[in-house]
């Protein structure tokens, strides 16, 4: 379902599910509630402060033991939600690529 204009499909989640925010470093971790989610990032809302997202770059736990996450960067935030971007390995490798054939030249 689209909804809010956005480009990826988005879907609402019926019942709370609670995942956890940590810090790359593994220095801090929130819990939060995740409101919906596409391939593309998430809308959530965090329990506790706010300060730590100013991070900009953290993971987004799935599973309690940890093995299920997706590396994320902050976009918005108002009062207690936030939404962030998933980011993907996968389409970060090419831009590293061209710059560095961009220097060789």
């Amino acid at each position: 379902m689209k909804f809010d204009g956005r480009k990826a499909l988005r879907v609402r989640m019926d019942h709370k599910q609670s995942v956890n925010l940590m810090g790359s470093d593994g220095t801090w971790r929130r819990s939060c509630v995740l409101l919906d989610v596409s391939q593309s990032g998430a809308k959530i809302e965090v329990e506790g402060t706010l300060d730590v997202l100013q991070a900009k770059e953290f993971f987004m736990l799935l599973s309690s033991t940890g093995l299920a996450y997706r590396r994320c960067e902050l976009v918005w935030i108002d009062g207690t939600m936030a939404g962030v971007h998933f980011i993907n390995a996968d389409k970060k490798k090419p831009k590293a690529h061209a710059e560095s054939a961009a220097q060789s030249k």
